[in-house]
């Protein structure tokens, strides 16, 4: 049995915004970073779990896709994916 509490949407919010300004490359930095900066205030705990999958993807995949270098790829389409692009 944890002990471990779980975590609230604040702190999750903390954690997620960090993650994303704190991503290994500056352009993804700035691409997801920025994204999750104007937005994760409003985000539900759905979209957290979405922004989570895609945070989940290798930084030099999401700045081509997010630049619109490469197309996204069906298996990691996903809304908030999309969203992402079209707010770079």
């Amino acid at each position: 049995m944890s002990d471990k509490q779980p975590e609230s949407d604040q702190t999750r919010r903390r954690r997620l915004l960090y993650r994303a300004t704190h991503r290994g490359t500056h352009e993804c930095d700035l691409l997801i970073g920025g994204f999750v900066a104007r937005r994760i205030e409003a985000m539900d705990a759905a979209a957290m779990d979405a922004l989570e999958d895609v945070m989940d993807l290798p930084d030099s995949d999401l700045a081509d896709w997010l630049t619109g270098r490469l197309p996204i790829p069906p298996e990691a389409d996903s809304v908030m994916l999309r969203q992402m692009r079209a707010a770079a």
